[in-house]
């Protein structure tokens, strides 16, 4: 097996956040782990996982995800956890510092990226964000749809 196709099976999505990226400019990504009981693993392996609403908090040292939803595992029973519960987020005590003072700025937060299997763990990357304004937003949209177009075209003009 290639080194990209090894790569690319160890590094599995499970969710992405398209929210995050049109809502925010993302200045800033790391990687985290995350803290995660028995059959909240098995969930994500079946790819039961949403990001959209969740955000993150720094407390101390601790590093908080709150808002994400993990589906309870079909045969979890009594296992299964709360699908909403704050899960900890483990960083190295130089990034969360570097974190809080990203924060202390105006306008900065961090959001959660996309969440992802390396090798056998569950990642999260996290973006510290800063927020976008209507007409940024409007900006982004309509470069998008210009890049579509010219890919369009580009196409059509591939194809005689």
């Amino acid at each position: 097996m290639s080194r990209e196709k090894s790569r690319e099976k160890n590094n599995r999505l499970i969710a992405n956040n398209k929210k995050a990226y049109h809502d925010y400019f993302i200045e800033d990504t790391y990687e985290a782990g995350i803290a995660l009981h028995g059959t909240e693993v098995k969930s994500l392996r079946m790819g039961k996982c949403s990001i959209k609403e969740s955000f993150i908090r720094i407390d101390g040292y601790d590093v908080t995800i709150y808002g994400m939803h993990i589906s309870p595992y079909e045969k979890g029973n009594i296992f299964n956890r709360d699908p909403l519960r704050p899960r900890r987020l483990l960083l190295h005590k130089k990034e969360i510092n570097k974190l809080r003072s990203a924060l202390t700025q105006q306008g900065y937060t961090i959001v959660p990226l996309r969440v992802y299997f390396k090798n056998a763990l569950v990642k999260v990357q996290i973006g510290v964000a800063k927020g976008k304004k209507l007409y940024d937003k409007r900006e982004s949209i309509a470069k998008k749809d210009q890049r579509r177009e010219a890919e369009r075209e580009f196409k059509v003009r591939n194809l005689r």
